[in-house]
């Protein structure tokens, strides 16, 4: 096998790694931030671990693909009333609508095919 070339790989660690603020397509950010190290993809879509600020909800929003994530930390209250904590992975299917909110802040790893469109 021949060596693997520094341009054709990435490494960051989760806990010292600087993650990137989460904007909205419309200009607004929440506080969210996202470490992706595919940047050939839309920031937020792929695979990327995502971090939420204490008292943070997410504006509501549909599912353009799948959506399956990994709670790392925290938790995580979801519109519906369900509650998901560390170690709970969750799919959420093509056109699903939701949002969440998370009372002291969390981490997740995501992998999301699409970025998500709002809705009200």
């Amino acid at each position: 096998m021949k060596p693997i070339a520094p341009q054709d790989r990435r490494i960051a660690n989760i806990h010292t790694a600087s993650f990137k603020p989460f904007v909205y397509p419309d200009g607004v950010a929440l506080g969210d931030a996202v470490l992706q190290l595919d940047d050939n993809r839309e920031l937020g879509t792929g695979f990327h671990v995502y971090r939420m600020p204490p008292g943070m909800t997410t504006r509501g929003h549909r599912h353009n693909g799948d959506e399956q994530f990994l709670i790392l930390e925290g938790e995580l209250h979801e519109s519906d009333g369900t509650i998901l904590r560390t170690g709970d992975m969750v799919f959420y299917r093509d056109g699903t609508e939701h949002n969440s909110y998370t009372p002291n802040g969390c981490l997740l790893a995501v992998h999301i095919a699409a970025p998500e469109t709002p809705v009200e």
